[in-house]
């Protein structure tokens, strides 16, 4: 049963009888998974510690979420059924491609199940690259291809993002700007109605600065989606280009998708 669909049944309850009030009332930890394995890179480690850190609306971001319980969960895990026991599965960076492999083609069918049931789906950089549909490798969550594939090693360093109204609420982000850590993520776009049958996503950040090194052309990174979400069956689908994580004060956008993804967050 999803995070959402516990809510639901737990307000039903109390609609019938008082006496589980007190349980219901406690607020109910999101439960994620966190994918380990090949493919994984070296920033899956500050994920967690997003996760499991505690956020209120004095710190710098300015977020304020709820509990969360957050572990690792492998691909062999994730083909025994594993993903049953969480409401979200986050895909790090690291290698989508290596990331697909570890999954599997039953894994990969596996996590888009999980996620058309009910489940939640995060990608960060690499993951985002694995929630589009342009790769023969691709889960196919979201209607989204990668712009300038050839020259995806373009660079790494910070980006300033420019958000949707709908974002710079989200985020708690009144100005409407952010400063991103960006290590080569997707630039994501589409062709309009390119695939039916793949939800179209909501735009929530365009890459507002570029970097264009090792050989990577200038003027194309720049009005390319950075951060994306989408409904996908009866789940939901975010995805970051860059890296919250890995950039001082906003960690916490981390666990805010989450909330969002769990059905806790407009």
């Amino acid at each position: 049963m999803s995070h959402r669909q516990r809510v639901i049944t737990c307000w039903a309850a109390l609609l019938t009888s008082s006496l589980l009030a007190p349980t219901c009332l406690a607020e109910e930890a999101i439960r994620v998974a966190v994918f380990q394995g090949s493919g994984v890179g070296k920033s899956a480690p500050s994920v967690l510690r997003a996760l499991r850190s505690e956020h209120d609306p004095a710190s710098p971001d300015g977020i304020n979420v709820g509990p969360i319980e957050a572990e690792r969960i492998t691909a062999a895990q994730i083909n025994a059924g594993g993903l049953d026991d969480f409401d979200v599965l986050v895909h790090p960076g690291g290698s989508a491609s290596g990331q697909a492999k570890a999954l599997g083609e039953d894994g990969r069918a596996r996590v888009r199940a999980f996620v058309e049931g009910g489940g939640g789906y995060l990608g960060v950089c690499a993951g985002a690259y694995l929630a589009t549909n342009d790769y023969s490798w691709s889960l196919g969550l979201i209607d989204a291809k990668v712009v300038d594939r050839r020259h995806w090693a373009r660079g790494k360093g910070e980006v300033t993002l420019k958000l949707s109204p709908a974002a710079a609420e989200f985020f708690a982000a009144p100005s409407g700007e952010l400063q991103l850590r960006y290590a080569q993520g997707p630039l994501l776009g589409r062709r309009e109605w390119d695939d039916p049958a793949v939800p179209n996503y909501e735009s929530l950040a365009l890459f507002d600065t570029e970097i264009a090194k090792n050989g990577a052309p200038k003027g194309v990174m720049a009005g390319t989606s950075a951060i994306v979400r989408a409904e996908h069956g009866a789940g939901r689908v975010f995805c970051y280009s860059p890296h919250p994580e890995l950039t001082k004060g906003r960690d916490a956008m981390i666990p805010r998708a989450v909330e969002w993804l769990a059905g806790q967050a407009d």
